[in-house]
């Protein structure tokens, strides 16, 4: 066959050349001859040294076998070896010529590992398009047609018949291909034929924690092979274009990797180290990009040749690397070792500790690489981190890091995170009379509008004082996030500290138990709380706060808005809390309070807290029962009637999911956006967003889960009698999975990450639109009903998400 040349500038085109080069046996004799002389004992004294192995190829009619070379990593920095082939198979023909059988990629390296790769060298000595694809985390696997029709399928040193590491990998690379070929009406003959046609390589990666678990998740729905190159089995390295490799995935059942291209390297440096700062794109961890190009070390006098490198991002990718060589050390008994991320490998090492004492099959399975992913991920929602957050610990500010921020001397608002009964006032009382400090009560302002009123006072008070406490629950996150928006909006200067109550180190029976004793002793001291003579109705207001109590997540919204974190005891003593908030701010704003406060101070500030402070104003909390309404006349009305609950949802918010759908939508292209694009033209898409978890025409058929959201709805409408609006009844995470339409209706396919909240739908969703008035969003549900029964196909579409989460508020919305 002739040779074509191999023309990656005109890949952006339709008239991409497929690279074919035949092999020519003098020179790949002599590429043996010289791997021949370098695996011989003494070889060193030729400058490097290699190792062959011998198999002896299932199944092959003619009984072929392949050598396999391999040199130590070490190896491919040093200059003029005979090639520089990662994963190289050789074998001789029918003529017996000896032939290339497998061919993987030249050694690659990050950036800054050897003198090519750093970064003045690779600005001035490559040439674009720049083909940068996700590094997938899994085990190579080579694919290659041989001359007896045998389709040779192996790992980077294995054809998998011998005891060695990679055995397993290479058969189930090979059991991969026969599961992805079987669908297809495709044979493993056929795909031995087609790449033995092209003299070529396939080179894919293996991911699929079924099998062997890495670093990053590949689970049942994205497990396969992905196949991220094409190489000429020839000596000198030649590769196809990402496009042409995405063509030959499609055709052959291979998963993609996506690619992005570039002409500008400069572009390509700057957008790697953005992406660099999280360790994430798309949504996704990741380990790093591989940057496909060309390059020339002298570009007047040599021509261009085929050329990857590397850019691997440090995190979280070695903190996970690191709690799973750190867990297999524990469970082998020997000590952890470890020297970054200190802090939360402690707290993980000792989460796992506890895992692994629970179930004692664990440690069996992570040994065997199952479980690793599960554990870790588990651990980050038991922190309600991301990883990128957990391995920015060591570098965030004040709040995580500990690092003191000398600049601070005022503008500082300590907002408490509570429930009835903790000490908040008593500290914030205590804190003003130390330092003059202003103090705002929620309890103090009345009547309507209270939370941008009370923000407003707080905000005033730092004209005049340094610090301001801002003395409410703030017990839900909603409460936090009005907080934490408005003081920003009118003070963007102001810090923000939570005073966080920790309840879940405590545990609730022995906070019920202190917080109620606290309240009994104190009496009707308490500008809601009359103890004294309404003991009838304490408990139950406090066993409302309890109940609506949301831990703080401070790597989430909204508490990621907070510059600081101080975590108090809600059981202990209000002058040991008080001593703990003034130590800790010293320590973080060692100009805005004094360093060691003498200890009698915090004795009599507490005393004042004690003994003279009294409650400006009182509330009286109405009774719960019906109430009737004055008219003007003076004569009295019946109560009014309330509208009935009409659904359950758990809303999302708006601007966030908009910009998921316009990113997917972008990246999918005409014509699979074309039905979105309508529905944005058109203004269609619907202006708020929420999954139905219950609607009322259901309750007939959920009798019980129907009662149990009225109840849940009543109760906070009889905590909350002069609301304006009620507060939500919780959050719940809404993870997207992906975008369902029909040219009627579209909708996004969810999964509720709380158990608490239950949606009775076939298929939990949120509705984007419909083509026009007469389409009524309920048909949703019978678009994935037959989505479901069916897939896509027909007028079925689909475009998959990154599975992003979205924090969801829970309400009940009433009939109107």
């Amino acid at each position: 066959m002739a040779s074509v040349p191999v023309d990656l500038a005109s890949q952006q085109t339709n008239l991409i050349k497929t690279p074919y080069v035949a092999q020519d046996p003098q020179e790949v004799a002599s590429l043996v001859q010289q791997l021949e002389e370098g695996s011989r004992k003494g070889s060193k004294r030729k400058g490097f040294s290699c190792r062959k192995s011998s198999f002896a190829v299932k199944d092959s009619p003619d009984g072929i076998h392949v050598d396999s070379w391999k040199f130590m990593d070490f190896e491919y920095k040093k200059r003029d070896l005979p090639t520089y082939a990662r994963g190289l198979f050789t074998t001789r023909n029918r003529r017996n010529e000896p032939e290339i059988a497998v061919r993987g990629y030249d050694k690659f390296f990050n950036v800054n590992e050897v003198n090519e790769t750093k970064w003045d060298n690779v600005l001035s000595r490559t040439q674009g398009p720049y083909e940068l694809s996700l590094k997938e985390n899994g085990c190579i696997i080579f694919i290659s047609g041989l001359e007896d029709g045998t389709l040779l399928v192996c790992s980077k040193h294995s054809t998998g018949e011998r005891a060695d590491s990679d055995v397993s990998h290479a058969i189930a690379g090979e059991k991969a291909v026969e599961r992805q070929l079987a669908p297809l009406g495709k044979t493993k003959e056929d795909l031995a034929r087609e790449l033995r046609k092209r003299n070529a390589t396939a080179v894919a990666e293996l991911c699929d924690d079924s099998f062997e678990e890495h670093i990053l998740p590949y689970g049942p729905e994205v497990a396969g092979l992905y196949l991220h190159g094409i190489n000429l089995n020839i000596p000198q390295f030649t590769t196809y274009p990402s496009t042409l490799v995405q063509d030959f995935a499609s055709e052959w059942g291979f998963k993609q990797v996506g690619v992005i291209i570039m002409d500008d390297i400069t572009k390509v440096k700057a957008f790697l180290e953005e992406v660099a700062e999280t360790g994430a794109h798309s949504g996704r961890d990741v380990e790093g990009f591989v940057i496909r190009c060309r390059e020339s070390h002298n570009p007047e006098l040599v021509p261009y040749r085929d050329w990857f490198f590397k850019y691997k991002f440090d995190e979280p990718y070695l903190m996970y690397r690191q709690w799973r060589e750190c867990t297999k050390a524990m469970i082998s008994g020997k000590p952890p070792k470890y020297k970054k991320h200190v802090k939360i490998t402690e707290e993980y090492l000792l989460y796992a500790r506890r895992r692994l004492q629970a179930d004692k099959s664990l440690a069996k399975e992570y040994q065997n690489n199952h479980g690793i992913i599960k554990l870790r991920n588990d651990f980050l929602a038991f922190k309600n981190m991301k990883g990128s957050d957990a391995a920015n610990l060591e570098h965030q500010a004040p709040a995580a890091s500990g690092e003191a921020n000398a600049d601070v001397t005022r503008d500082v608002i300590l907002v408490p995170i509570a429930t009835i009964g903790c000490g908040k006032t008593t500290i914030a009382v205590a804190l003003s009379h130390l330092f003059l400090w202003g103090h705002v009560q929620n309890d103090n302002i009345t009547g309507k509008g209270r939370p941008p009123r009370f923000t407003k006072q707080v905000v005033s008070l730092l004209k005049d004082h340094p610090a301001v406490v801002a003395d409410r629950n703030n017990a839900q996150k909603h409460e936090r996030r009005q907080l934490l928006t408005d003081v920003k909006l009118q003070h963007k200067d102001a810090r923000l500290v939570a005073l966080y109550f920790d309840h879940d180190s405590v545990g609730l029976d022995e906070i019920r138990r202190v917080t109620q004793e606290r309240v009994l002793a104190r009496g009707d001291n308490h500008q809601t709380i009359h103890a004294a003579t309404d003991k009838e109705k304490f408990i139950g207001v406090m066993e409302g706060f309890l109940d609506r109590f949301e831990p703080l997540s401070p790597f989430s919204p909204p508490d990621d808005g907070f510059d600081a974190v101080i975590t108090l005891n809600p059981t202990a003593s209000s002058r040991a809390n008080l001593e703990k908030v003034v130590t800790e701010l010293h320590r973080i704003y060692p100009n805005l309070v004094p360093a060691d406060v003498p200890p009698e101070r915090l004795d009599a500030a507490i005393k004042v807290a004690f003994e003279e402070y009294k409650p400006e104003i009182t509330h009286t909390i109405p009774d719960r029962g019906p109430r009737k309404q004055q008219k003007g006349n003076g004569q009295s009305q019946g109560p009014k009637k309330k509208k009935p609950l009409e659904y359950m949802s758990v809303g999302v918010p708006e601007n966030e999911l908009r910009s998921l759908l316009d990113k997917a939508f972008d990246a999918a292209g005409m014509p699979t956006a074309r039905f979105y694009k309508q529905l944005c033209q058109t203004r269609r898409v619907q202006p708020k967003f929420h999954v139905t978890l219950m609607h009322r025409v259901s309750a007939k058929d959920h009798p019980e889960l129907w009662e149990k959201y009225l109840k849940m709805h009543a109760d906070l409408e009889a905590a909350n009698p002069d609301a304006a609006e009620l507060p939500p009844l919780g959050t719940c995470g809404v993870e997207l999975e992906r975008v369902v339409f029909d040219g009627r209706v579209m909708a996004i396919v969810v999964r509720l990450h709380d158990p608490n909240w239950v949606c009775v739908n076939t298929v939990a969703h949120i509705t984007i639109g419909t083509r026009e008035d007469s389409i009524k969003p309920k048909e949703s549900n019978d678009l994935l009903v037959r989505w479901l029964n069916n897939g896509i196909g027909g007028d079925i579409q689909e475009v998959v998400l990154n599975k992003e989460t979205l924090e969801g508020t829970v309400r009940g919305v009433l009939s109107r």
